[in-house]
């Protein structure tokens, strides 16, 4: 009180006294006998765990209310839960929370005053500060292992090879995009290492897949290590992409194991910063019909695994894509969204299931790989075609997929 008045002799500044717990008060004119008597704000009495970028914290939440023309004890809210939020989480600007996550805190509560193990609360904070409009997906799969590792064996070409191609792959996909949002890869870290490190700031979104290929019970590559400390290498741009052939029928022995992996993969994820997508393959171990994704989307989400997307095979009624998507938008509303995977399905297929696909706003669009680049493969890996010919033959392919997502899309929004 001796301080404010202090000011208040050579200011007529508005003064904002901050509290700790007890939140703040502001003085607009004289000051009062007691700091009770001024303008406060709700305070948020929250474990202390790290007091670096509090005051900044504070700040940034009576700038939101203050120069919005927001009363004072509103304005003061705002900046005393930002200013929990920094010292409740490790970190400094990270640890701030979005305008979505502010609100939800508000409705919600304290529901541990440890924010950072409020599960809940840090699921919208990851989903809500995340970077990147990932609007549309048109995505040129090229992780395939096994599958161009078999064409190899085939011909008798060396593995080494197998390298070189993805290269090519990847100037089809950078052909085709011309540098323009909306464009994507998946590409490994193994075969295809060159053209994932080539693709690294390019604008492209990025997918890398970590499992075993054709593993069941899921297993995962071996360079990310027995604690998945290989993920502490990887650029923030890549996405960590799971393949699990997973079946709601599945026996429990083979649900536990691979939901065990799938789970200690998840929070691997979070903890290096990384997006994780889930796909899930059903039909290659058992009969679906138009509940089977939902079950299993419901199930991951159960388990506390929270995808930032989702890549599904192309089911054939409308029916399954509701179902699946209103799984997603029950557990998820932040969720980026869903892709729909190829198969190696001839293109006339995969034209009918991007249109089923494309009726619904949380698909964004696809990724497909053999149905683009196994013919161009086959030619470059025998010596039949010149990367010329291949990358001209890939950008083909993918720029017709493109185009077809693109008008199922556009007709969705003109019956809209």
């Amino acid at each position: 009180l001796a301080a404010l008045n202090a000011v208040r002799k050579v200011s007529n500044a508005t003064l904002v006294c901050k509290r700790g717990p007890m939140g703040a008060s502001v003085f607009t004119g004289d000051i009062p006998a007691s700091l009770d008597d001024g303008q406060t704000g709700e305070g948020f009495p929250i474990e202390v765990f790290n007091v670096l970028g509090a005051g900044d914290g504070f700040m940034a939440g009576l700038f939101r209310g203050w120069l919005r023309g927001e009363d004072w004890p509103t304005t003061l809210k705002y900046a005393n839960a930002c200013g929990a939020f920094a010292v409740s989480r490790h970190g400094c600007t990270p640890a701030y929370p979005s305008w979505e996550e502010l609100q939800y805190f508000f409705k919600a509560g304290i529901r541990n005053r440890a924010l950072r193990k409020d599960e809940a609360l840090e699921q919208v904070h990851w989903s809500t500060n995340r970077k990147g409009d990932w609007e549309t997906m048109r995505v040129f799969a090229f992780d395939h292992r096994m599958q161009l590792e078999a064409i190899a064996d085939e011909l008798g070409v060396k593995h080494e090879q197998i390298g070189a191609f993805k290269k090519l792959c990847l100037q089809a996909a950078q052909k085709v995009s011309g540098g323009e949002p909306g464009y994507g890869i998946l590409c490994d870290g193994r075969l295809g290492r060159d053209a994932l490190f080539a693709a690294s700031g390019s604008g492209l979104w990025i997918g890398r897949p970590v499992e075993w290929p054709g593993s069941r019970p899921l297993t995962l590559e071996p360079d990310l290590g027995k604690d998945f400390g290989g993920l502490a290498e990887w650029p923030l741009e890549n996405v960590v992409k799971v393949l699990c052939f997973y079946h709601p029928d599945d026996t429990d022995e083979m649900r536990a194991a691979q939901e065990e992996t799938v789970i200690r993969l998840f929070e691997a994820a979070r903890r290096n910063r990384l997006e994780m997508l889930l796909e899930i393959i059903p039909s290659k171990v058992g009969p679906t019909d138009d509940l089977t994704a939902a079950r299993i989307i419901e199930r991951f989400y159960e388990i506390g695994v929270y995808p930032d997307w989702w890549k599904l095979e192309p089911m054939k009624t409308t029916a399954a894509w509701k179902n699946a998507c209103d799984a997603v938008n029950r557990n998820d509303p932040y969720v980026r969204g869903i892709v729909v995977l190829g198969l190696d399905a001839p293109q006339s297929e995969l034209e009918e299931s991007f249109r089923l696909a494309a009726g619904f706003d949380l698909v964004k669009g696809f990724a497909v790989g053999r149905t683009i680049f196994a013919d161009a493969a086959r030619g470059w890996l025998s010596g039949k075609m010149t990367d010329e010919e291949a990358v001209k033959d890939m950008a083909q392919r993918y720029t017709s997929l493109c185009r077809i997502w693109d008008e199922a899309r556009a007709k969705k929004g003109e019956a809209a």
